[in-house]
């Protein structure tokens, strides 16, 4: 079964709407792990509107699977990385007026950018990831990065937004054979794979059964159901989901 990191992000959104210190975004990265989560993941936004780079310091230190931090290819996030120092960075696209990632990296414009990022955050000993769509074109672009920036790429994950935005059976069948597809192209040229964007109890199944995706990164659909329930059920019931129970 696929691993599953949390994402921890909208518990600091709700510490921000009122500017105090709880609830606390470590805390609760602490009790997911208790509950089965293998790692925690965190996107530092350049206008900082949830985590905070004292957050993701913190979680460096008491995080016990991987921190996986999830940031711009901008010169500013690039500093914040080398001075945090996660396990591992996952590179997105970032609009200030955007309310979440809407979309993945295009690594056909912007792969030159990339892989001087990824080569600085590696010789760091910094592993580096790419938020790509399902779109083989990606792949291919990530194989012809210019100066041969893909060797410093150890995986990518796949966007699974469309997946879980489709509604017609035929759709959902499509957007789950793109995704599929994408996971065995990246297994075959040797890179980790991962997938995330919009999974939820109701739809993570399929996805988490796919053979050659490792790991799951949620968190909107965990800190919503979690306000109800609580972290610790609210991962419980997702590892559940990715079961097929």
């Amino acid at each position: 079964m696929a691993k599953l990191s949390v994402n921890v992000d909208h518990i600091a959104t709700l510490r921000q709407a009122r500017r105090t210190p709880f609830p606390d975004p470590v805390e609760a990265a602490w009790v997911a792990e208790e509950a089965g989560a293998s790692g925690i993941t965190v996107h530092l936004r350049m206008d900082r509107r949830h985590i905070q780079d004292n957050d993701v310091e913190r979680l460096r230190e008491s995080v016990r699977g991987k921190l996986n931090l999830e940031m711009s290819i901008s010169a500013e996030m690039l500093k914040a990385a080398l001075r945090l120092r996660p396990h591992q960075v996952t590179l997105v696209p970032e609009r200030p007026e955007e309310v979440t990632t809407e979309g993945g990296l295009n690594l056909i414009f912007y792969g030159r950018r990339i892989a001087e990022v990824a080569e600085v955050l590696a010789a760091s000993g910094i592993a580096v990831s790419l938020f790509i769509d399902p779109d083989p074109r990606q792949l291919q672009a990530l194989s012809s990065m210019p100066g041969g920036g893909a060797r410093w790429i150890e995986g990518f994950e796949i966007n699974t937004d469309a997946f879980t935005r489709a509604t017609d059976p035929a759709q959902v069948q499509e957007e789950l054979t793109k995704v599929r597809e994408m996971a065995e192209i990246g297994k075959d040229k040797g890179l980790r794979v991962y997938a995330g964007h919009g999974l939820r109890t109701s739809n993570v199944g399929p996805i988490a059964a796919i053979p050659n995706i490792e790991e799951l990164n949620i968190g909107h659909a965990i800190v919503t159901r979690a306000v109800m329930v609580g972290i610790e059920a609210a991962v419980k019931e997702m590892l559940a989901a990715m079961n097929g129970e």
